[in-house]
């Protein structure tokens, strides 16, 4: 889902970029991520292992995605005197906080996800202190994958109403909107006005999943009242989820550049592009309430 938007924002800014999908680079493998950062001047890191729950019962498997691979690739970076960006998550954070995480803020995963990208922020920034950026994320959505905006507007056509979590309190970031923040970010790296380090990359203000359906509906013409609350209680999964995803955008002030929109704001622009637009007029015309 970012992989695609970096690679989309890149070319309309005319920005040379190499993009590698997963069957053309084995991040795992040291010697083929030492081949392939040679010749870059920023390396954009967007893989991942993402299956929260599935981390639980293979911790190993994506510690060494997210935690082992990140730091061959630090060090490929090091070595070949390569800015790197790498995106990680709100997951290392504990989620048990009332105001917003400072990008200093302890960490303290509470699932295997979160302790798996933990891993990789510290190789990112022991190895790289002054070339290394890491950039946590949460709530993400786009229009190229599984997401939860996608799923409420397929799900209307299905169902009359649905119950979904208020307790959970994030910042839904559109990817499009982060991918052109990573640009930024590696342009101000390259001229010097960037510092290494870490940076969050979410969306402005906060809501609830259910804020965010609602939002969603609302703005799809469809009826918000569809989307009852409920609690994280109802929907028992394998990982627990952070209750607080609310991060501080600090780092980015410092770097001279400004922080995302709004999660509105950039909901709006999202559900105007072509891919949701086409669900949401799917679900006008299919609705079931």
């Amino acid at each position: 889902m970012l992989g695609q938007d970096v690679l989309t924002v890149l070319k309309r800014a005319k920005i040379e970029a190499v993009g590698l999908s997963r069957a053309d680079l084995d991040i795992t493998d040291p010697a083929a991520v030492r081949a392939a950062v040679e010749g870059a001047t920023v390396v954009v890191n967007c893989a991942a292992w993402t299956d929260v729950d599935g981390a639980e019962t293979a911790e190993e498997a994506a510690t060494a995605v997210n935690g082992t691979a990140v730091r061959v690739l630090a060090e490929a970076c090091a070595a070949a005197h390569v800015r790197l960006i790498h995106v990680s998550t709100d997951y290392v954070l504990p989620g048990d906080a009332t105001e917003p995480y400072r990008e200093d803020a302890a960490t303290g995963p509470v699932n295997a996800y979160g302790r798996s990208k933990l891993v990789g922020e510290q190789a990112v920034t022991a190895t790289l202190p002054q070339d290394g950026y890491v950039v946590r994320t949460a709530w993400l959505y786009g229009e190229h994958g599984a997401n939860f905006v996608a799923t409420m507007l397929k799900l209307a056509v299905q169902r009359d109403s649905l119950d979904v979590v208020d307790d959970q309190h994030g910042q839904p970031t559109w990817s499009y909107a982060l991918a052109r923040h990573l640009v930024e970010l590696g342009l101000a790296a390259l001229n010097g006005s960037a510092m290494g380090g870490i940076y969050h990359g979410t969306a402005s203000g906060r809501t609830t999943w259910m804020g965010l359906a609602r939002e969603t509906y609302r703005r799809c013409g469809l009826d918000p009242e569809r989307i009852r609350p409920t609690t994280s209680e109802a929907f028992v999964r394998p990982a627990v989820r952070p209750a607080f995803s609310v991060l501080a955008h600090d780092g980015w002030a410092e770097a001279g550049l400004a922080p995302l929109p709004d999660w509105r704001d950039q909901l709006a622009e999202a559900l105007a592009t072509p891919g949701f637009a086409a669900l949401a007029k799917a679900a006008r015309n299919g609705s079931a309430g």
